[in-house]
């Protein structure tokens, strides 16, 4: 019998532990299929997404190739804006408050009080501030901007924690030993090392805000979400899905750039 076997017959059987996990998964499975209901599909929801599918496969190409303000090219260059001006003004802001928030930089107390100020940012979704900054400066793309930066800080600053606290700490004590101040060992320990990965991180923010300006334009926003609901509560599919195929290849094209960015940061 080989070593191999013999580790194999060795190691603690978890029969019971898999059957438990199998069986917890099983209820969990079941118990949720009690929310399905198909009681309001009936021949009209059928039309529709029958309808929907006809508007992909024959968009409007007038809409789709036009370049006036209500064209779909431009309604997809402002939520791009929209996008990448949120991600800028979120990371902006995100930066001093991971540092504010980690612990091997600041005191516990004040690391504590940041963190639980980026749960709050994090706890409230991004349609509920969008509503509120729609009632503070009004329907259009400034308000999805200022939604998209403040949501962005929550998740951008988390990351920017987890990697500020994962440094080797011999550099921030090589340079406390030399009387460096803690701004000093920001800018000169720790940002050269952090620059890359708060570049991936940022891009991979700008993907997410990009779904999430399309979202954003339902409630007034700016992008071309507004458009969107609107065609579809018109019953103009065919717009429909010039709006979608556009918004598709849109964000096929940012996820691939998007990804070939982030591995050459992160590998340099």
């Amino acid at each position: 019998m080989s070593t191999l076997e013999k580790q194999l017959l060795a190691a603690p059987r978890k029969s019971r532990y898999i059957l438990t996990v199998t069986a917890v998964v099983l209820v969990l499975f079941v118990w949720s299929l009690t929310t399905v209901s198909f009681q309001d599909m009936d021949q009209s929801g059928a039309r529709i997404a029958l309808n929907i599918f006809k508007g992909l496969l024959q968009p409007d190409l007038g809409l789709l190739f036009n370049f006036t303000a209500q064209g779909v090219l431009y309604l997809l260059v402002q939520t791009v804006a929209i996008a990448f001006l949120g991600t800028l003004v979120g990371s902006v802001l995100a930066v001093p408050l991971a540092f504010l928030a980690a612990s091997n930089i600041v005191p516990k107390p004040v690391s504590w009080l940041t963190r639980l100020l980026l749960i709050t940012i994090r706890t409230i979704p991004a349609l509920v501030y969008g509503l509120m900054f729609i009632r503070v400066t009004g329907p259009g793309p400034f308000a999805g901007v200022l939604t998209l930066g403040l949501v962005s800080i929550g998740m951008l600053a988390k990351l920017f924690v987890d990697a500020i606290e994962e440094l080797d700490t011999r550099v921030l004590e090589s340079m406390t030993s030399i009387g460096c101040t803690t701004f000093e060992k920001i800018r000169f320990g720790i940002v050269p090392q952090l620059l890359s990965m708060f570049s991936s991180v940022m891009i991979y923010r700008f993907d997410m805000n990009m779904r999430e300006a399309s979202i954003l334009g339902l409630v007034g926003a700016g992008g071309i979400g507004a458009p969107l609901i609107f065609a579809m509560r018109s019953y103009k599919w065919s717009e429909v899905g010039s709006l979608l195929i556009g918004l598709v290849v849109l964000i096929l094209i940012i996820e691939w750039v998007s990804n070939q960015l982030r591995s050459k940061l992160v590998k340099g």
